[in-house]
């Protein structure tokens, strides 16, 4: 992999660890010769996880919408600072220029981000790796909540396997570099009436 795009909060959280966690995956992806793909802001996790990649000599790649831009969100010291005119547009620029996707912890467009790559690979659109750092458990109960789903017969069990889960930066990194898709029917065939 040479890039990967992390979604994360715009806020640093109420728990230390979150901070703690964007400077190790920044530190991580650096070390591991992987440049960061992410939405351009210099604020919360986002800012955090740039300037750890870059501080250890990784490329830090942002891509933010004019809108947040124009609030003075914007990182003016990454290696690359892509000004869009839409939140599609950012998503499809991330998306495009990346080899895997990682969320840590976030608020709600870190979660639409990360199911918007789910559903695409769910329907076939990529084959791209994608996990959830569940830094101090954040993710806990969203992880039991997509086990619910799958029991309600709402998610296939083997789309549920796609999501990597990893509470370490490193042992996360290193399962989306070795991860190989795996043929998938089509999500519609298996509809059960």
């Amino acid at each position: 992999m040479q890039r990967v795009c992390v979604f994360c909060g715009s806020s640093s959280g109420v728990k230390q660890e979150y901070a703690v966690g964007a400077r190790e995956l920044g530190l991580v992806l650096a070390k591991k010769n992987i440049d960061l793909v992410y939405g351009g802001g210099h604020v919360g996790l986002m800012g955090i996880v740039a300037d750890a990649a870059m501080s250890a000599g990784a490329k830090a790649i942002g891509i933010i919408p004019r809108c947040l831009a124009d609030k003075e969100v914007a990182h003016q010291g990454l290696t690359e600072l892509k000004i869009v005119q839409t939140m599609h547009e950012r998503k499809a620029q991330m998306s495009e220029l990346s080899d895997g996707f990682i969320a840590m912890p976030g608020g709600f467009g870190t979660l639409e981000e990360l199911f918007e790559v789910i559903t695409w690979a769910q329907l076939g659109i990529h084959k791209k790796p994608f996990g959830l750092f569940n830094v101090a458990g954040y993710y806990d109960k969203l992880i039991e909540f997509m086990d619910y789903q799958v029991e309600q017969g709402f998610v296939p069990q083997r789309h549920r396997e796609m999501i990597i889960v990893s509470d370490e930066a490193e042992q996360l990194v290193e399962m989306l570099e070795s991860f190989h898709p795996v043929a998938q029917e089509k999500w519609a065939s298996t509809r059960q009436i």
